[in-house]
């Protein structure tokens, strides 16, 4: 066996022995890392040999660097950081909102934290997520109008505001550019 096919069939193995690890479905890894879920399968599978890029935005949805997929260590006693430039970030969701993921992958579909910034105008159309699923947003800077279902409030700087998120809901910068944190607990 050629040295690369060891690397690769290595690199497949632990890719799928990290994601296990983190409690993630091939689905909650396609999401975060913006890698489609049949390549990650593919992959993990040993049936294509992925990109640096691939691997990076994996590696970045997983919180391992590229060594962590080949060797196996403990984490116990450390400290995960992940950088600014480093955090995950949702793409082509909502008009002129800039989504960062700060929750750990393995919380995605439970409990998620993201860091929102709206420009002037902006807004995020969210479709209903699990039945009971709520969500809190508190206001950083600016103003934004939160509607979940038929009800809408208007939240100001350091407000928070928790609504049912089981529903179609909004939110949208009124009066300038804002930012917010939001948590989405699923039942």
């Amino acid at each position: 066996m050629s040295e690369s096919t060891e690397i690769l069939d290595r690199l497949a193995m632990r890719l799928k022995e990290t994601r296990r690890s983190k409690g993630l479905s091939l689905e909650a890894v396609s999401k975060l890392s913006g890698v489609s879920r049949s390549m990650v399968s593919q992959i993990e599978r040993g049936e294509s040999s992925p990109t640096v890029a691939t691997l990076w935005n994996l590696t970045q949805a997983l919180q391992v660097d590229f060594a962590g997929l080949l060797e196996g260590g403990d984490t116990v006693d450390q400290i995960e950081v992940i950088r600014a430039d480093q955090t995950p970030t949702i793409v082509q969701r909502g008009e002129g909102c800039r989504i960062r993921i700060l929750s750990p992958p393995e919380d995605a579909g439970r409990h998620e934290v993201y860091d929102l910034r709206f420009e002037i105008g902006g807004v995020l159309d969210s479709q209903p997520h699990a039945q009971g699923a709520r969500e809190a947003l508190t206001v950083v800077s600016g103003k934004v109008r939160v509607t979940s279902g038929e009800v809408s409030e208007i939240l100001n700087e350091d407000d928070t505001g928790h609504y049912a998120a089981d529903c179609t809901h909004r939110i949208e910068a009124l009066d300038g550019p804002a930012r917010a944190f939001l948590t989405v607990q699923n039942a």
